[in-house]
């Protein structure tokens, strides 16, 4: 059984329009659609969301996430 290696960008880049989890250094999540991403992976965030245990706490619409405060980024439903 052979496995390709999958590089970072390329697994962001299968998850464009998918709604994602991301975490954010100070522990805050936000939840929404991965709009885009550049090499820094700073992030635009579509129907973004601050997420405090499963409930949406906060609405912030579409936003720009700077990538030096990623600290994760998971598939979310």
């Amino acid at each position: 059984m052979i496995f390709m290696a999958q590089r970072p960008l390329d697994v962001l880049n299968r998850a464009l329009g998918s709604p994602v989890l991301v975490g954010l250094k100070g522990g805050k999540e936000l939840r929404g659609k991965l709009g885009g991403f550049d090499v820094h992976i700073n992030l635009v965030l579509k129907e973004a969301e601050e997420i405090h245990g499963s409930e949406a706490s906060k609405r912030y619409g579409t936003m720009v996430i700077r990538g030096d405060s990623v600290v994760f980024i998971s598939p979310a439903e």
